[in-house]
């Protein structure tokens, strides 16, 4: 073992214990996420790293904020402060597996490497959309018919909302591109690519989530996939 994969192994162990002793993950999700964070790594290098510890931080950060106040709000539930390895996989999996096939096959390595990156900055956008929106929006909307719609409940949307995960997605979109060697063409492509995603997420979720006929983890999931998807369509205009 070379001594930067140590180091990485010695940054997830910490990783670890901070997250169960903050009660930020559940002990299956702490390891589930050392595991999809070393695939990210081996794949992606210190840059695929530096984006999964800023969607932890953005997001781990966002879930706690005035949870005390989101925990009022009907519909909710899904959106506990501690997260399960399920939740973890929902919104890592996509990214560890784009992590995987860029290991295993390197001369395709840049497109996986902006699916996982894609994938990653769907994630942020969701979550901070999510979490965030509920705190700020101001008026909220059914996604498919704008109709006003009572926050929280599944395929509801914010302008405010929509903002912050924009933003959030260019979080993620610009710690790729400052690794990269700064390409504002691949900056806007992550950045569209996980604003999509976080489309696909709120029309999922108020077409069949809603309905309970898809998890909140399946959608997640989904969403990131979507954005990997769409940012591996665009790869030949990059």
């Amino acid at each position: 073992m070379t001594r930067p994969d140590l180091i990485v192994l010695l940054i997830l162990l910490a990783g670890i214990i901070f997250s169960i002793s903050r009660k930020k993950l559940t002990i299956p999700a702490a390891l589930t996420g050392a595991i999809l964070g070393w695939l990210v790594y081996k794949g992606g290098g210190y840059t695929g790293l530096a984006m999964l510890t800023s969607f932890f931080i953005l997001g781990t950060t966002a879930t706690s904020w005035k949870k005390k106040e989101k925990a009022l709000i009907k519909g909710h539930a899904a959106h506990q402060p501690t997260r399960t390895a399920g939740q973890v996989i929902a919104n890592g999996g996509v990214a560890a597996i784009a992590g995987l096939m860029a290991l295993l096959f390197p001369r395709d390595s840049l497109l996986f490497q902006l699916m996982m990156a894609a994938s990653l900055s769907a994630a942020a956008a969701d979550t901070l959309s999510s979490e965030l929106g509920m705190v700020y929006g101001r008026r909220y909307y059914h996604i498919l018919t704008w109709r006003p719609d009572e926050k929280g409940l599944d395929g509801v949307v914010s302008r405010e909302g929509w903002l912050i995960g924009i933003a959030a997605s260019a979080i993620i979109a610009a710690v790729y591109a400052l690794g990269h060697g700064w390409k504002t063409r691949i900056f806007l492509v992550l950045v569209l690519s996980g604003t999509l995603g976080n489309l696909v997420d709120s029309v999922l979720g108020a077409v069949w989530e809603r309905k309970g006929q898809l998890s909140n983890n399946t959608v997640n999931f989904l969403n990131t996939l979507a954005a990997a998807l769409t940012c591996a369509l665009l790869f030949p205009c990059i």
